[in-house]
């Protein structure tokens, strides 16, 4: 986007969107949700945020964006963080995942709990709760999935397990009839995950900026995948350590096809296929924390 000398925006638009106020809205997304925006996605920010003025009824970006930082409602910062996260996901989306989580549980033991971390509207955890079920030949297998996001909108839509039917396009005719149920009627063309995989997934908002996540119990796989792109490196290394006490000595965790952790912390090591798994070191350090 082209501006003029005093930052203002070329081109007519509803509202004054200048430079600083996006330098603002950088600030305030990257200190709520870790989200460091690219220069590049100022025409996008404004789109968005656009609609939160008119759902507003305040007049300028300047004005939204001193109510936010003098004391916005919590509902305001919901739906600012909302607004400004991208959900890109589908059913078995880098499907090479699912064989190695699969291989994985089967020979654990039980009972299994697995944190999906970026759930976004559902496809992913959705997707874990599939693969349990066929690696365990049972819609009951022993597994508990954890999915969250700061997103609380797309937490709903995941909750509720109600999805266009073309979403399931690339989903084998098999797969698709055992767990999912056509709508009828008014729900032609909609489908919904058996009752059975929406009972396996608790769904929670969790920031994974927050101090307290709220989350407990050790995993024996931590999905993390593609939410990484997001933060800049000293984020990464946080939340990574944090992860590493959260997870069993054999987790295993698994990140997106772009990201790669080797350089941000050392509690991981590469096992293969953007699947990590604890640092032998790390490893030790945690198992004599447990016995002790």
């Amino acid at each position: 986007m082209k501006t003029t000398t005093q930052g203002r925006a070329e081109g007519s638009k509803e509202f004054e969107f200048t430079a600083r106020d996006f330098e603002r809205v950088r600030a305030l997304i990257h200190k709520k949700a870790g989200i460091a925006l690219a220069e590049s996605k100022q025409e996008m920010v404004y789109s968005r945020l656009a609609r939160r003025l008119r759902a507003t009824g305040i007049g300028s970006f300047v004005s939204y964006l001193d109510q936010l930082e003098q004391g916005g409602s919590d509902e305001e910062w919901e739906a600012f963080t909302n607004a400004l996260t991208t959900n890109l996901t589908s059913f078995f989306r880098e499907a090479h995942h699912f064989p190695i989580l699969a291989d994985h549980i089967k020979k654990i033991k039980e009972p299994i709990e697995i944190w999906c971390s970026a759930a976004s509207t559902g496809e992913e955890p959705y997707s874990i709760a599939m693969t349990a079920c066929e690696a365990f030949n049972t819609l009951t297998p022993p597994v508990r999935i954890i999915a969250t996001d700061i997103d609380t909108n797309v937490l709903n839509t995941g909750a509720n397990g109600v999805y266009s039917i073309d979403r399931l396009d690339k989903m084998s005719p098999e797969r698709a009839k055992r767990f999912f149920l056509r709508g009828k009627g008014a729900r032609e063309g909609m489908v919904r995950v058996r009752p059975e995989l929406r009972q396996m997934i608790t769904f929670k908002q969790v920031n994974l900026l927050e101090s307290n996540w709220g989350i407990s119990g050790q995993f024996d796989a931590i999905f993390c995948r593609n939410v990484m792109i997001y933060f800049d490196k000293p984020t990464q290394g946080k939340i990574l350590d944090r992860f590493a006490p959260l997870m069993k000595p054999d987790g295993l965790l698994f990140a997106g096809h772009s990201e790669n952790f080797l350089y941000v912390t050392d509690a991981f090591k590469l096992r293969g296929k953007t699947v990590y798994e604890l640092d032998p070191n790390k490893k030790a350090g945690l198992s004599q924390s447990r016995r002790a």
